[in-house]
């Protein structure tokens, strides 16, 4: 079973700063290499927009509401991907969840796994 574990999540004033982590690993198996990650998230009623994405390669992306904002990377031999959040709005508080599009593993080829989300709350 692959787990996404996400965290560094938290309350910061508008104008602050954080960065969030998602690692992967597998209980009873090993992980080779991950492809696409990304960071997805989810306001109070929203829908879930995917907010950055990184290749396996280094190449990134992301929303037009977050760019030159967020930073995403990624350290493939610690199995985790990174979200580096500044100058936060308020517009920004949502449940932040980080998905791999695919893993190749010791037990087969995984697809779609998610995280359990990790609350971002830009207040004050």
């Amino acid at each position: 079973q692959v787990q996404l574990v996400e965290s560094g999540g938290g309350l910061v004033q508008p104008g602050g700063s954080l960065t969030l982590s998602c690692a992967a690993s597998m209980s009873s198996g090993v992980i080779y290499g991950i492809g696409d990650m990304r960071w997805y998230r989810q306001a109070p009623g929203g829908q879930r927009d995917e907010v950055a994405m990184i290749a396996s390669d280094g190449f990134s992306d992301y929303a037009a509401s977050v760019k030159g904002r967020f930073a995403i990377s990624r350290d493939n031999a610690k199995k985790t991907i990174y979200l580096q959040m500044n100058n936060l709005k308020p517009e920004d508080t949502a449940v932040y969840y980080c998905k791999a599009d695919r893993l190749v593993t010791s037990r087969g080829p995984r697809y779609d796994s998610w995280g359990q989300g990790t609350q971002v709350t830009v207040s004050g």
